[in-house]
């Protein structure tokens, strides 16, 4: 009598087939540049419309951190 009644079913002498493959969806095709360019610009525009709505909900905070990237901008010159 065997520990294992079906030698082929994880047995440990055999090689396990496609232990290194990843299960899963397939990968998508790589994006062309005009997609990537489409994407970048979509995301472009919605950072300025957070930062403006940002200025608007916080016009105090906006200030000072205006004052202050103002005056780190004076420490570089020379």
């Amino acid at each position: 009598m065997t520990s294992n009644p079906k030698p082929g079913d994880g047995s440990a002498d055999e090689p396990v087939i496609g232990a290194g493959l990843r299960s899963g969806p397939p990968q998508d095709p790589p994006e062309t540049e005009t997609e990537r360019r489409r994407r970048r610009a979509l995301f472009l525009r919605e950072l300025a419309e957070a930062r403006e709505l940002r200025e608007r909900v916080q016009p105090r905070r906006t200030k000072e951190r205006r004052m202050r990237e103002a005056m780190r901008m004076r420490t570089f010159r020379i």
